[in-house]
């Protein structure tokens, strides 16, 4: 009997794997004779920060040129598109739609004429008072063309009363709260910042005579180019190059006060790739240190640790070489999941489960296992990960959860005054363990570039 078939979005599946989607990815560089091409490897490397859209803007003869569509860096960046961006300053962006919608207007970099000249502005963060500028900004007059908070910071740049861009920046960033890495584009230089906080990482590296900007260091691996040093939290940076010098050289503009530094502990437990090194640790090795704890605090009793992929794999390699319990790849994940997929109409259990993650039957069936996965958010893929092993024979599944419950949203002293809860990013986060019914936590509202 022939099955009917129809194709359906994957909306809802990014829903059913209840992870947070709030990083995107900026990457830079400045005197390379191939800086468009080096950026689009380095948004490559960071494609894991955003796959809704991708960008990237060059300097061609003192204007900026860009090319930006929705997709994936390699679907996006023909040799076409490629060779409309020569030049030897570039950077670009890739995107989760987090605030705004999945719209091309709302891709980066935003390349922008003001009277202080050409600029091109990538962010990765979220303005906790996007909307209140927005709001000031277009009662004075201001024509908005997307609904990302990134925009706002454009127009404060374009329309400060401050004599040169420099002097703008500052002037803007002083009015933006909330969490921001940004690079700024002009003709002859590129402005790096970081927010007081230091929410979301930025770094800076050198390949040949040229510097490099990156939200995370494995992008640096890849173009084989040297770390420098993170972008500190206040800090406002000019990457530029005097006349006739060989090389640029780092310039810090200006920096505001950082009383109180509150990354985001969410980058070592999920954003960032376990080959970058994020606030001065290791991604993979801050892993599996919380997976090790975990097991110290909530030992039990069984025969094999098995992680969620990818996320979940260093934790559950710290789990099982503090517990002693052997580790194995017992669930596989498909990963070709595309943007749609075919659906039967005849029902599959868990069928959006089991479309990114299979279990192997003879790693689990009659096994008592341990399931380490890096968070929960709502709890509905978990529900349906514990199920499966079960329908595929595990005796026992105990889940563990290697970051602290999701309570509230991470906030800033600006925010806390309406009386929401701050979250900042404690040196060692507490560990949570949930049994073979997880409990979800409260879901923090999505928000971003």
């Amino acid at each position: 009997m022939g099955m009917t078939i129809a194709l359906k979005s994957v909306s809802h599946l990014f829903v059913m794997f209840d992870k947070f989607k709030e990083e995107c990815g900026v990457f830079g560089i400045l005197n390379h004779p191939d800086a468009a091409n080096l950026v689009y490897l380095g948004l490559y490397a960071l494609q894991h920060r955003g796959q809704e859209s991708a960008g990237i803007a060059s300097v061609v003869d003192h204007q900026i040129v860009s090319e930006k569509e929705m997709g994936k860096v390699v679907d996006v960046f023909t040799p076409e598109r490629m060779s409309r961006l020569p030049g030897d300053t570039a950077i670009g962006h890739v995107r989760y739609s987090t605030a705004g919608g999945s719209m091309l207007c709302n891709a980066q970099p935003i390349v922008v004429s003001t009277h202080k000249g050409p600029i091109a502005l990538a962010h990765n963060g979220n303005l906790v008072n996007g909307a209140e500028l927005r709001r000031q900004l277009e009662a004075t007059g201001s024509i908005f063309n997307s609904m990302s908070d990134t925009e706002a910071v454009v127009h404060l740049i374009a329309r400060s009363k401050e004599p040169t861009l420099e002097k703008a920046l500052i002037d803007t960033l002083a009015q933006c709260r909330g969490a921001y890495s940004i690079a700024v584009m002009t003709p002859r230089k590129i402005f790096v910042a970081r927010d007081p906080y230091g929410f979301r990482p930025l770094v800076i590296g050198k390949i040949d005579n040229a510097l490099v900007v990156s939200s995370e260091t494995c992008a640096f691996d890849l173009i084989e180019a040297e770390t420098l040093r993170e972008v500190r939290a206040g800090e406002i940076i000019a990457i530029e190059q005097e006349e006739g010098a060989a090389s640029p050289t780092i310039r810090v503009v200006h920096r505001f006060p950082a009383p109180r530094e509150a990354r985001c502990i969410f980058e070592h437990v999920y954003f960032a790739r376990p080959d970058s090194v994020v606030f001065g640790n290791n991604v993979a090795e801050v892993r599996q240190r919380f997976g090790a704890q975990l097991a110290r605090e909530h030992p039990v009793e069984a025969d094999v640790v098995i992680p969620v992929p990818d996320s979940g794999v260093f934790a559950a390699l710290g789990y099982a070489q503090e517990s002693g319990i052997p580790f194995q790849f017992g669930l596989v994940r498909n990963h070709y999941v595309g943007r749609t997929f075919i659906e039967p109409k005849q029902t599959i259990r868990n069928f959006g489960v089991k479309v990114k993650l299979n279990p192997v039957r003879e790693l689990v069936n009659g096994k008592r296992v341990v399931l380490i996965d890096d968070s929960i958010v709502r709890g509905t893929t978990s529900k349906k990960i514990v199920r499966m092993l079960k329908q595929f024979g595990a005796k026992e599944v105990h889940m563990r959860i290697s970051s602290p419950p999701t309570t509230a949203r991470a906030t800033t002293a600006s925010t806390r005054r309406s009386g929401a809860t701050s979250s900042p990013a404690p040196a060692r986060p507490r560990r949570s363990a949930a049994s073979s019914k997880p409990t979800p936590s409260a879901t923090s509202p999505r928000k971003g570039c």
